[in-house]
């Protein structure tokens, strides 16, 4: 008799050192993330998900599986259970405060504004700014002005650009842009959706960050928040120093609460703030595309 995974005990599947090991090295690979001895729990604790889900017996095989080509959205998977998707709208709103007092007022003199998110999750954060935006400059979605969000996981970029929340999320959003720029779901569940004009400013994509980016930027400002906690110092001083790059002079980088700036980009960054950094007059930047 074949006995229900959900009957099995929590060492359901054999967890060698060498297999975390493997899947270490792809991890950090394909995706940049450094998973630490001390993860090796965790790791084991998500990925039974996937076994399971897989009807894979060993962890070995499992490995085998995603070293196949046409396994590409498996190691999607992968990446998708080894990182937390948790967000939040208006999340660490000093930096939502400096895009509207500091922001905001320079880039309505501009005939074209790029801001990035990147690491969007489910949307939250590009549609924080996107509305921080139209109510400071309420032309914004008949102007040149564009916010590209991008994730790695199809799954979260999908749920993004839906654009449609549960109601106990709009607790995060001030009552006035709430007002303005949401409207309800039909329905009684009460969830809420993004309206017309805070949805025509968002571009959403899929993109790995360890990878080439597929556009030049400038960008007057990148939000890259609680991303590069994933990454050991190399790949978050080289994604430091790409953001640099990929910003206008003055221009802002904001990031997670737990993260710093270090390296090379520091040459080309100061702090502004509290997890907020600004491009330094003279410093090179991105051709406009």
């Amino acid at each position: 008799m074949t006995i229900a995974p959900a009957d099995l005990g929590p060492r359901e599947f054999s967890f060698t050192d060498d297999d975390f090991r493997a899947l270490a090295r792809l991890a950090r690979a394909e995706f940049g993330l450094s998973l630490s001895e001390s993860k090796k729990p965790l790791v084991y604790s998500r990925l039974a998900r996937r076994l399971r889900a897989r009807n894979i017996a060993r962890f070995q095989d499992y490995m085998d599986l995603l070293g196949k080509s046409d396994e590409a959205e498996e190691r999607l998977e992968l990446i998708s259970a080894l990182t937390t998707n948790v967000t939040s709208f208006f999340r660490e709103k000093h930096h939502f405060e400096t895009l509207r007092s500091q922001l905001a007022p320079a880039l309505g003199k501009q005939s074209r504004v790029r801001i990035w998110s990147a690491g969007c999750s489910s949307g939250q954060e590009p549609f924080s700014i996107a509305m921080t935006l139209l109510d400071v400059l309420p032309d914004s979605a008949r102007t040149n002005v564009r916010i590209l969000a991008t994730d790695i996981d199809p799954a979260v970029v999908r749920r993004a650009r839906a654009g449609q929340y549960p109601r106990e999320e709009a607790e995060s959003i001030p009552p006035d842009l709430r007002k303005s720029w949401t409207k309800p779901v039909a329905g009684p569940s009460g969830a809420f959706e993004m309206n017309d004009q805070t949805r025509k400013l968002i571009s959403f994509a899929e993109l790995n960050l360890i990878e080439p980016w597929p556009f030049r930027g400038p960008f007057d400002a990148i939000f890259c928040r609680n991303v590069a906690i994933y990454f050991d110092q190399e790949t978050q001083q080289t994604l430091w120093n790409r953001f640099a790059e990929m910003l206008r002079e003055g221009g802002f980088l904001f990031i997670g609460h737990s993260e710093r700036v270090t390296g090379p980009a520091l040459q080309a960054l100061t702090t502004a703030g509290v997890t907020t950094y600004r491009k330094k007059p003279g410093a090179s930047s991105a051709t406009a595309t």
